[in-house]
């Protein structure tokens, strides 16, 4: 038997695992350009958040046919990927169906789930394309949805479909050849979806039904291994980092917004307190909030790799539903946008940062984070636990406190709340002032 399958099949292992090892280095390099953060505190309860958002799909039950196709969808990704060991193994060792003769029945049997959950795949996959593109379901229609975005998602359905085909028409086909008593072939016995499709091959010669069902293998195979590296390219990444990106959720309160060490540091050195983590002054003033991807921490930067562009964020903001121009889903996008600008330069030889562009002002604008009302709405909506929030955050205290760019009344209020430590202009030594007023009217 030829042994050129067998070295084409390590080839084109070999330069997928390749370019897949290379882009996973480029996603971690442009993930790290982000600053230090530590959150490894209760480990227990991390693991608990991953077990339950990210592999029990808890948030996305919000909406229940969505979500119910997703499962489908996600749960024929699990199972049926334990199928390609198989097809890995057979292509490297020149067999065919390897686990066959060890498994016996339980082999038919997990061959029938196989196709079942192909066929829910399949099924839910049409289903989507019919959301997105007949139904036009309003959160991917808003306008960062235009283009590559839109077309990402429908290519990924399209092409989950074909692969879903692939596997129905190899097991149909090579049944037909097990009936005729090929060796090559193992009769299984009944697999009741594709058994559906033979009637479409029977008519076919051997020759033409092995080269059918060669091409449906290599298709599949080379697909899957393709797939894996378009993720990467990809929205649907978030298969993946949906898993460390709720592993390093923030478990704080959600109404409570973390203080920033600069400002901290800086009041401490203005009354000579020592920092806790320093016992000399830093040489360089920190810069108050974030401009570009550097200033943000890794943490908001893997959650922008980690988006799904699903919407939800967007659809509960309350800004985006009164007519204003935030987006929540439009910053991550945005960030992820800016960092793979600055990795690509990076890589080139270019300027990165040093570019002349920022994620504020060339990606997001002012307008769009003076919009955002702090409600926390995207955060709690988002079923990979994804934080718009810090980013937004972060860009506006910048905005504040190294531009003085914010609108003429919010500073305005801050002049209030800094000199009365209220937002309205009057002294502290009135502020109770009311309640004597209600004491005199309840004594008339």
């Amino acid at each position: 038997m030829s042994i050129l399958p067998q070295l084409a099949f390590l080839l084109i292992l070999g330069v997928a695992g390749y370019i897949l090892s290379k882009r996973i280095k480029f996603l971690r390099r442009n993930i790290l350009l982000g600053k230090g953060e530590t959150r490894n505190d209760q480990p227990e309860r991390r693991w608990q958040t991953m077990l339950l958002v990210a592999f029990g799909q808890q948030k996305m039950f919000a909406r229940l046919t969505p979500a119910f196709l997703h499962l489908l969808i996600y749960v024929g990704f699990l199972v049926i990927n334990l199928e390609v060991l198989e097809f890995i193994l057979d292509g490297i060792l020149g067999t065919h169906r390897l686990f066959a003769p060890v498994l016996g029945g339980a082999y038919t049997v997990a061959i029938n789930i196989f196709e079942f959950l192909a066929v829910a795949v399949l099924i839910s996959c049409v289903a989507f394309l019919i959301r997105r593109n007949v139904m036009k379901v309003e959160r991917f229609t808003k306008p960062e949805m235009k283009g590559w975005p839109a077309l990402d998602a429908n290519l990924i359905l399209v092409i989950e479909i074909i692969l879903m085909f692939a596997i129905l028409t190899m097991n149909a086909t090579d049944q037909i050849l097990a009936a005729r008593g090929d060796e090559h072939y193992l009769a299984l016995g009944t697999l009741f979806f594709s058994s559906m499709l033979q009637p479409l091959f029977e008519g076919f010669s051997n020759g033409a039904l092995v080269a059918i069902e060669r091409f449906a293998w290599w298709f599949h195979i080379v697909g899957i291994l393709a797939f894996a590296v378009y993720v990467t390219y990809s929205k649907h990444l978030h298969i993946f980092l949906a898993f460390p990106n709720t592993w390093y959720s923030n478990l704080k309160p959600k109404g409570e917004m973390q203080n920033m060490p600069e400002v901290t540091n800086e009041v401490n050195m203005m009354l000579g307190i020592q920092g806790e983590t320093s016992s000399e002054p830093p040489a360089e003033i920190g810069r108050f909030g974030a401009k570009d991807i550097n200033d943000l921490t890794w943490v908001n930067v893997m959650n922008a790799y980690s988006c799904t562009e699903c919407g939800r964020c967007t659809s509960e903001c309350p800004a985006n539903l009164t007519g204003k121009k935030l987006s929540p889903r439009k910053i991550m996008m945005d960030v992820r946008d800016r960092a793979e600008e600055v990795g690509k330069s990076i890589d080139s030889g270019g300027p990165g940062l040093e570019d002349g562009k920022s994620l504020l002002g060339d990606y997001i604008t002012k307008e769009e984070i003076n919009a955002c009302t702090s409600c926390n709405a995207c955060v709690e909506a988002c079923p990979v636990n994804i934080d718009p929030l810090s980013i937004i955050l972060q860009l506006r205290r910048y905005v504040a406190m190294e531009e003085s760019g914010t609108p003429a009344q919010w500073n305005a209020m801050f002049q209030n709340m800094e000199t009365s430590f209220s937002p309205w202009k009057f002294s502290p030594s009135d502020r109770f002032n009311w309640a004597d007023k209600v004491k005199e009217e309840e004594m008339k």
